[in-house]
């Protein structure tokens, strides 16, 4: 059974900061909870306390808070009144929809002075003939029933009646237990019965002789597929059965409704979990070897040719805020596999590369994962130009000697070429200093030769 938690008390303080010793106000409604427990060891400064629609069988452990002013217990299976006279400070309770069938145990709510407002709307108790006046006459304290005002004159009627109305009472509470004890009887006839069918089925299971026998794995596939079928059919079947089935409003039925809900979707939680871990792996590479494209992150990539470096680029627009001991990048010589959070994205690449000289970067700016696979095959590109200053006839001889299969390397010899030196051509002059007055050098004045003798020569 399910029961107040502490985990589940400190998450509906969060209000109070998720400090509980000093709440004074706390709603555990729609719970599912089945003991009403440790509250009053807890959160001792209750003043407001909503248990509504809950499976709770019996009020306990609010006796010690002193400061509750409000109860609410509505939609519960509560069946008497009791355990109430610790909370001194009690104003109002709500014991609507129960199964109150104990209409003298309102007598233990005599303590509470404080106390003007109950609800029993709901209960089977508010059937009973005189139960109002019962009420009315027992709890002197009350201002309001059922939300409806006690007149004084009310009062002093009820008063009048209450040792034979209280005699009534008695009487309709006694025929009550007994119908009660009848049905508690029937509920555990009916729980059994339902323990031994479903047991029942649990031995009768197909294939739960011999699992493992040879002749039946090739149909394997269709008869898993027959089976669940039939599976879903009885499971309707035994559905529509126990929602049509008609069963008296007791605390056992209510108990068993919320059980077989619970089953229910139990069930179908682990066939959902159950599905996601029979989930197919990824096929990345054949059974013959070959690789497959994958891209189950469905992510958007780019792939570049970067001739001039002689590398292939990678750009995969992984997600910006994608934390990267999440991707895991594993390059091989013909193809490329990165895994984002688990999922694999694999590209073949177009030519063959160097898993080694490979890196990867994320970008900055877009966080895109970035990676550069240099090529395996290198090739050569010429850094210079040839001269043009070669010869024609050069040229023809070694488009000749290309042709016959023997490339002659061309090599320059120091001896043959000689080249001027261009950084030569003017000669510095030597400065020469006279005392610290003339430090300028002199000037050299050069004869020229007359241009009488000049003879010219068209040879030169």
């Amino acid at each position: 059974f399910l029961s107040v938690t502490e985990d589940l008390v400190r998450r509906r303080a969060e209000h109070n900061n998720c400090e509980i010793f000093s709440l004074e106000e706390i709603s555990l409604h729609q719970q599912e909870i089945e003991k009403l427990e440790h509250l009053d060891k807890w959160c001792r400064d209750l003043k407001i306390l909503y248990l509504q629609n809950n499976l709770i069988p019996k009020i306990e452990n609010v006796g010690k808070l002193k400061k509750l002013e409000y109860l609410n217990v509505a939609l519960n299976n509560i069946e008497r009144i009791e355990n109430l006279e610790g909370c001194e400070e009690l104003k109002k309770l709500d014991l609507t929809a129960n199964f109150i069938g104990e209409l003298s145990s309102v007598e233990s709510l005599k303590c509470n002075i404080h106390l003007k407002e109950l609800f029993l709307v709901g209960n089977p108790c508010t059937e009973f003939e005189g139960y109002r006046q019962f009420v009315v006459a027992t709890l002197r304290q009350l201002k309001y029933l059922d939300s409806k005002e006690i007149e004084r004159s009310e009062r002093i009627k009820a008063l009048q009646n209450y040792p034979e109305v209280k005699w009534k009472i008695r009487e309709q509470e006694r025929a009550y237990l007994l119908k009660r004890a009848r049905e508690k009887e029937e509920a555990q006839r009916r729980m059994q019965e339902r323990k031994d069918k479903k047991q029942k089925q649990m031995d009768s299971k197909p294939g739960s002789d011999s699992p493992d026998s040879p002749q039946e794995k090739p149909n394997q596939a269709e008869g898993d597929g027959e089976q669940e079928t039939c599976r879903t059919v009885e499971n309707d079947e035994e559905d529509r059965r126990f929602w049509e089935e008609p069963t008296p409003y007791t605390p056992e039925s209510r108990l068993e409704t919320h059980r077989y809900i619970e089953e229910k979707r139990r069930a179908k939680d682990n066939i959902r979990e159950s599905k996601k871990r029979e989930k197919p792996p990824w096929t990345l590479v054949t059974t013959e070897g070959k690789v497959l494209n994958v891209n189950v992150p469905k992510l958007h990539f780019s792939l570049e040719d970067d001739e001039e470096n002689n590398q292939i680029i990678l750009d995969l627009a992984v997600y910006r805020h994608l934390d990267t001991s999440l991707l895991d990048v594993d390059v091989q010589p013909t193809y490329i596999r990165v895994l984002v959070k688990g999922k694999p994205f694999q590209l073949v690449l177009p030519e063959e590369v160097k898993p080694d000289s490979s890196s990867a970067k994320r970008s900055q700016t877009t966080g895109h994962l970035v990676v550069t696979m240099p090529k395996a095959k290198e090739i050569i590109l010429a850094k210079q130009k040839a001269s043009a200053s070669i010869k024609h006839s050069d040229c023809n001889a070694l488009q000749k000697n290309t042709r016959s299969g023997q490339v002659e390397k061309l090599e320059v010899d120091p001896s043959k070429y000689s080249f001027p030196d261009v950084t030569k051509i003017i000669q510095e002059k030597e400065r020469t200093g006279q005392g610290p007055i003339k430090l300028q050098p002199e000037k050299v004045t050069e004869v020229k030769k007359s241009c009488v003798d000049f003879e010219n020569n068209e040879d030169v």
